[in-house]
């Protein structure tokens, strides 16, 4: 770290003395403005001395001291990347002496501190345009076209009506018609614009990034939201910036500008050249410390966001696929609808319809004009509304509540939805390629084996001084992580990546290292950062005493053990690794990885010369071998078999070398060690990418494990996978797993230990790293897709049966038995309770023994043909039978009959909602109980049909039922339940 930088004393003072000056000549001159603003002539007493009220807190307290920099320039300093700018303030040192910001501590964590800066320099939170409005969905409501052609067939109609019957009894069927019309564009309103909240939450959720700064001297992490200007930014590889900043220090620094410039090179950051680091931007290579100075709006990426509208509600495949089938019943309900109209319209005019009293309605020249006019807009309506109850508007519906529910319940279950629709895809994911560290394995690194040579070091086992401060210089100064000793008493803070913590804790409790006076000591030259294709990192150094440069690599103990020529034993004495010594030393790396320990070796090679271009990569001398444990997570194993049992591949895809990576995929349970392993079960990376394309297709299936694999090898797996038809989901933490989780089907990054780059390239982000957490995703989306399809089948028996029931009634008689206020109302509570109730069935431990559904799956099955179908055809034939004997069979008015036809169908669908929670299961109140808000709303849409037809007469056109003729009705809708159970037992040949 740079040393902090202070001013001069007499700089200081010159500071205070012109502040203190500016804040008495201010309070001098309120004063004075207060006296003469008095109006009253008042004779003013001159006292001997004069006391003015000069606010402390601006004067003693640092904590709301005033900053003497312009937070306009800071913007349009690193907006601009000005380097004249910067100059003009002194440069890093003196723009963060401005900021009151300690190059080594940061700033202050004081609470009043950080309240004050937010004060002068703003919150890092972008304004975003207002997400639309209640009305705004009301309107797109209204845009319908065939709420628009009843609205105008209810406005003529209450027109006619009043015009014949007056005031007080020729307004009901109009009127009936719009407050039906206005009661669904309300609720399918305010459904639409509590999901549309419902999934801006859960974007803003995601935008709630962790940040690592520096405050009162040791790393934290805190939410990107609570970032302030002045504060000292750790970033590394796959890191977002978190707002516009300065480059303080750092090594090998490449940031991704695409997002602001929409330029794919990526742009060195230095301290010399181009030390500007905008917000929004991606860390691509290397690591470095920035200063803030702009946040929120006052930022680049602010500037633009401010003017951009998100739209959260992407349409899915699935919506995709109903808006198709929507369309397509939609156009089969216009046939239907037209073919109503004429046939209504000719039977009409020629004289062949009658009223309820037998009078033939039409006569000629002899019938009036407004019976004419009210007659033809009865039939006009009753044809649109035939069209309205054809239109499954609801199934789009159900898969919005279905979608939004499902994210939130994810939620909970420590998924966090990035896209929605990854929800339904997860459902199909038919193979997993999954990372060990962190997902499979606790990722809590613990060194529980130390070898130097050929022995292993006992813990307080001796080592040779020499070779403990080599140690020391290698694992204090080649690392990404840090070291906070808060007091000396107490136990040290160590952060970073889990295997940087565990070898610093080793460095520091074991050998007793003081990372400070290493630094001290040593000065980094040069600095090669660690990526996941190498697998090592490393430093350039001079030994400030000896004036020794000291190249120091640390990495995976295969790759380090082929650059050494030499290695210490532990006493410090170097000797020569011939054939014979690398084979046994190979052997010890090899039983570490057999007990599932992940090596990492560390060498250095010194000389006196001058500095090298590069870090010198040949004969080195290996220090030691670490071994660190990573256990596997509880609950893997279990997991591992649910997905097995589900018929999800699972592929373990790690760059830990082959014996490691056996030992954790035995344990994990991908790997059976009872069974004979298969030759192609587990490969290197190297092998995978040089096998030709058609060995690769052949073999893929095969695979279980790919050991000490690159991003590439992941990348060509997942490719490979789809290629075959595999619906592939990936998991990834690291900025160059971002192009295979772009690639897979679904991408699930990890919350914890997943970079942000990681993150933003993810469908899916699993908050707690664990597998069992990607297993409940499978579940999660399984049970939307088998949601939906229940609510198709339960859709599509209404539409059928109310199409068929109104087509064979106006063609025969003339007459629709369900009027438009009762279509407008089963379209009502079908589409809009029953979506509610079928889209919130919890997932079942059922879903993962069943195969996943693949690509090719259609969306309605012949099981849900059969279901369908059956039931249709059982309600049409009952209605149609009460609509041509239900008056001698029941000897009932003609208006009864309607009440009975309409009153039958609703019971019908609330019976058959029942059918719906199982396709193919007989019992269809398995865990009924746990939901309990189906149980409520077939409950309410009982109690909405009760008033409906007992209180509402005129407005539904029904009439009271006695309690016989109610016993009837749910007689006819209870019959579903055996017919849906022996339609069951009829079995259904699946295509293979």
């Amino acid at each position: 770290m740079v040393k902090p930088y202070t001013y001069p004393m007499t700089c200081k003072k010159r500071w205070r003395m012109a502040f203190n000056a500016i804040s008495f000549v201010k309070a001098l001159l309120h004063v004075s403005n207060k006296a003469l603003s008095i109006q009253t002539p008042r004779l003013l007493r001159s006292f001997s001395y004069l006391a003015i009220d000069v606010e402390q807190d601006h004067v003693h307290s640092p904590r709301v001291k005033p900053f003497n920099v312009d937070p306009k320039l800071l913007s349009h300093m690193v907006r601009d990347k000005t380097l004249e700018s910067l100059t003009q303030f002194g440069g890093v040192k003196e723009l963060a002496a401005l900021l009151e910001t300690d190059f080594k501590r940061g700033i202050s964590d004081d609470k009043d501190d950080l309240h004050h800066r937010k004060r002068v320099f703003g919150v890092n939170i972008f304004t975003k345009p207002p997400s639309k409005g209640f009305f705004s969905f009301v309107l797109e409501s209204f845009k319908d076209t065939t709420i628009i052609i009843l609205l105008v067939c209810a406005v003529l109609s209450l027109g006619f009506g009043i015009k014949q019957h007056g005031w007080k009894d020729g307004w009901y069927d109009g009127g009936s018609i719009i407050l039906a019309v206005i009661l669904v564009i309300v609720v399918s309103s305010v459904s639409n614009f509590n999901q549309s909240r419902q999934f801006q939450k859960l974007s803003a959720k995601s935008e709630n990034i962790g940040v690592e700064v520096v405050r009162g001297g040791r790393r934290q992490n805190v939410s990107i939201f609570d970032v302030v200007v002045g504060d000292i930014a750790y970033l590394k590889i796959g890191d977002q910036v978190p707002a516009d900043g300065v480059f303080l220090e750092g090594y090998s620094l490449k940031v991704d500008e695409s997002s602001m410039t929409g330029e794919s090179d990526h742009v060195h950051v230095n301290a010399d050249t181009n030390p500007f680091l905008l917000s929004g931007t991606k860390i691509s290579d290397g690591f470095a410390y920035m200063i803030v100075t702009s946040v929120g709006m006052n930022t680049a990426w602010g500037e633009m966001m401010g003017s951009i509208a998100r739209e959260v509600n992407e349409e899915t495949p699935l919506q995709v696929r109903l808006n198709k089938l929507t369309s397509a019943i939609g156009k089969v309900g216009l046939l239907v609808a037209a073919l109503v109209l004429v046939v209504s319209m000719i039977r009409y005019f020629t004289g062949s319809t009658r009223d309820d009293f037998g009078n033939r309605e039409f006569v000629g020249r002899k019938t009036k004009f407004d019976d004419v006019m009210n007659a033809v807009v009865g039939i006009v309506a009753a044809a649109v509304t035939i069209v309205v109850v054809a239109i499954p508007e609801g199934l789009p519906l159900a898969v919005t509540l279905t979608l939004a529910y499902s994210m939130k319940k994810m939620m909970r279950d420590n998924a966090m939805v990035r896209r929605i629709s990854a929800c339904e895809t997860m459902g199909s994911a038919t193979t997993i390629c999954t990372d060990k560290t962190g997902t499979l394995t606790m990722n809590e690194m613990q060194v529980t084996e130390v070898w130097v040579g050929k022995r292993e070091i006992a813990e307080g086992g001796y080592l040779a001084p020499s070779l403990a401060q080599l140690l020391k210089e290698g694992i204090g100064l080649n690392t990404a992580g840090s070291v906070y000793q808060p007091q000396q008493t107490s136990l040290p803070e160590i952060s970073g990546s889990p295997t940087e913590k565990a070898l610093l804790s080793w460095a520091v409790v074991d050998l007793g290292m003081d990372i400070d006076v290493v630094k001290q000591h040593c000065e980094i030259i040069r600095v090669e950062t660690f990526n996941s294709e190498k697998k090592r990192s490393g430093i350039l150094m001079k030994n400030r005493g000896s004036n020794r440069i000291v190249t120091h690599w640390k990495g995976a103990a295969e790759i380090i053990l082929a650059m050494c020529s030499n290695y210490y034993d532990q006493t410090g004495e170097i000797l020569i690794l011939d054939d014979e010594e690398r084979v046994q030393i190979e052997n010890i790396v090899k039983g570490m990885a057999t007990k599932s320990l992940r090596c990492i070796a560390f060498a250095q090679k010194s000389s006196n010369g001058q500095v090298c271009e590069k870090l010198e990569e040949t004969e080195l001398t290996l220090l030691g071998i670490l071994g660190l444990k990573d256990p596997c997570r509880p609950g893997v194993e279990a997991a591992v078999e649910s997905c097995r049992n589900a018929g999800v591949k699972i592929k373990m895809i790690t760059g830990d070398n082959v014996h490691t990576a056996k030992a954790i995929a035995s344990e994990c349970g991908i790997l059976d060690p009872s069974e004979e392993l298969d030759e192609d079960a587990v490969v290197e990376g190297f092998q995978f990418r040089n096998y030709s394309d058609e060995e690769r297709m052949d073999k893929i299936d095969r695979i279980r494990v790919m050991a000490r694999s690159s991003p590439f090898d992941k990348l060509l797996m997942v490719q490979c996978l789809k290629q075959k038809g595999h619906v592939v989901a990936v998991t990834g933490d690291g900025t160059n797993d971002a192009p295979a989780l772009k690639e897979a089907d679904i991408g699930l990054s990890m919350g914890i230990e997943g970079t942000e780059v990681a993150k933003e390239s993810s469908d899916i982000v699993i908050l707690d790293d664990n597998f069992s957490s990607v297993v409940t995703v499978i579940r999660w989306g399984r049970c939307v897709y088998k949601n939906i399809q229940k609510f198709i089948q339960f859709q599509l028996t209404v539409n059928v049966a109310a199409l068929v029931i109104n087509f064979v009634a106006a063609v025969s008689s003339g007459k629709v038995p369900l009027t438009a206020v009762q279509l407008l109302w089963v379209n009502l509570i079908m589409d809009t309770l029953g979506a509610l109730a079928l889209a919130t069935e919890q997932p079942t431990n059922d879903l993962m023994k069943m195969p996943p559904v693949g690509r090719v799956e259609p969306l309605i099955t012949r099981v849900m043909w059969r279901n369908l179908i059956s039931q249709a055809l059982y309600q049409v034939l009952v209605l149609l039978v009460l609509q041509f004997r239900g008056r001698s069979i029941f000897d009932v008015s003609e208006k009864v009959k309607n009440t009975l036809i309409f009153n039958a169908f609703v019971l019908c669908q609330v019976f058959n909602e029942f059918n719906a929670r199982e396709l193919e299961k007989k019992n269809i109140f398995q865990g009924l109980g746990k939901n309990r808000l189906f149980i409520v709303i077939v409950g309410l849409t009982v109690a909405l049909q009760l008033v409906m037809v007992e209180f509402l007469k005129k407005f539904a056109s029904t009439e009271r039922l006695t309690l016989e003729q109610w016993g009837i009705c749910v007689g006819i809708g209870a019959l579903s339940w055996p017919i849906g159970l022996l339609v069951k037992c009829v079995p259904v040949v699946c295509k293979k």
